[in-house]
């Protein structure tokens, strides 16, 4: 075993105990919260690819069959944490998982098929696309959501942080397709392997520098309108922004944004994000603007006058861009669609 072998084993079990680490913080402190599971699935991934890639398993087994599925699920589950962690969702949408579940599937055939046949040739391009198409998921999540993003820590990290990542696994696939159709040389192998050692320790220490409170905060009340975590004369902004949610309704707007709604209060963006987040309690703004749209909904639902408005009008007044975000939203709120809701609601007020 050479120098650079050895220092290469020495940084893949440096590794590795990093994120057993991490994963300890995660199980005893964030246990119920979904994109803290997400993150603990996926650093068994990641530590999976380091025993897979570190030639352990020479011959086929049980054993390294289910550290190679660990490692081809690693794209997908950092899809799912991406998209959990930076958008605060509270669950995995079935599709998404399936998503992933059928990557996973794909890998088991590569790994079970013998190298040339076609359906191995067939699932080896599918496994590259899928880590493609992973990562390519994961920095628009990081794009799309990241105006909405109140966590200022998060905030600053989240791009430098995911694009690391991701650039790692666009960094495998094309190691891997450059290498077609045989194995890839040991000196591509080894090079790869160490940029992500590295960037699991930048991943890792970045995160265990924030904040529990920052990384994944409290449960908000979804659903509601925003609701002080003190008192709004603690903040005299504070205290003006619910005052004009409540009276000039601009959640209605459905292309309102943070710097359009501190324009209109006539405040500094970064005095109104630390705001809504620190006195309010929100860490993303569609959240902020989300409670205030489903309870003027669920208003209009529970009006006997308004039985005959279509469901997809009373959202669109509210400030709903489309039905699907609506029914996500209301679904997620409520544990059921916004037609049962109206059911109970009006059965509700015939009887009282």
């Amino acid at each position: 075993m050479t120098a650079w072998e050895q220092v290469d084993q020495m940084a893949r079990g440096g590794s590795i105990a990093l994120l057993v680490q991490w994963s300890w913080i995660l199980i005893r402190d964030h246990w119920r919260d979904v994109p803290a599971r997400l993150a603990l699935a996926m650093n068994v991934g990641i530590c999976s690819y380091f025993v897979v890639t570190a030639g352990i398993f020479c011959r086929p087994s049980m054993i390294g069959l289910l550290f190679a599925l660990g490692a081809g699920a690693t794209p997908g589950l950092f899809w799912l944490f991406a998209k959990a962690w930076f958008n605060d969702e509270k669950q995995v949408d079935p599709i998404s998982a399936l998503l992933v579940g059928l990557s996973v599937a794909n890998t088991l055939v590569v790994q079970l098929t013998v190298p040339g046949e076609t359906a191995n040739a067939i699932s080896a391009v599918l496994f590259r696309a899928f880590m493609l198409a992973f990562a390519g998921a994961a920095l628009w999540e990081v794009w799309r959501s990241r105006e909405g993003d109140l966590v200022e820590r998060r905030r600053r990290i989240r791009p430098v942080l995911v694009c690391v990542v991701a650039i790692c696994v666009i960094a495998i696939a094309f190691v891997e397709v450059a290498a077609s159709p045989g194995e890839p040389p040991a000196s591509w192998r080894l090079a790869v392997a160490s940029g992500g050692l590295l960037a699991v320790f930048g991943f890792c220490a970045v995160l265990l520098r924030m904040r529990q409170g920052d990384m994944f905060g409290l449960a908000e009340v979804t659903g509601a309108p925003a609701k002080p975590a003190q008192s709004p004369g603690d903040d005299p902004l504070a205290a003006r922004l619910l005052q004009f949610m409540a009276a000039q309704m601009p959640y209605r707007d459905e292309t309102l944004s943070i710097a359009k709604l501190a324009a209109l209060l006539g405040e500094q963006e970064y005095r109104l994000r630390r705001t809504i987040n620190g006195q309010l309690g929100h860490r993303n703004f569609s959240a902020f603007l989300n409670g205030y749209r489903l309870a003027e909904v669920k208003s209009a639902l529970a009006d006997p006058s308004q039985r005959e408005v279509p469901i997809i009008t009373i959202a669109l007044d509210a400030g709903f861009g489309s039905l699907g975000p609506f029914n996500r939203a209301f679904r997620e709120a409520e544990r059921m669609t916004p037609s049962e809701f109206r059911t109970r609601a009006l059965a509700v007020s015939e009887i009282g």
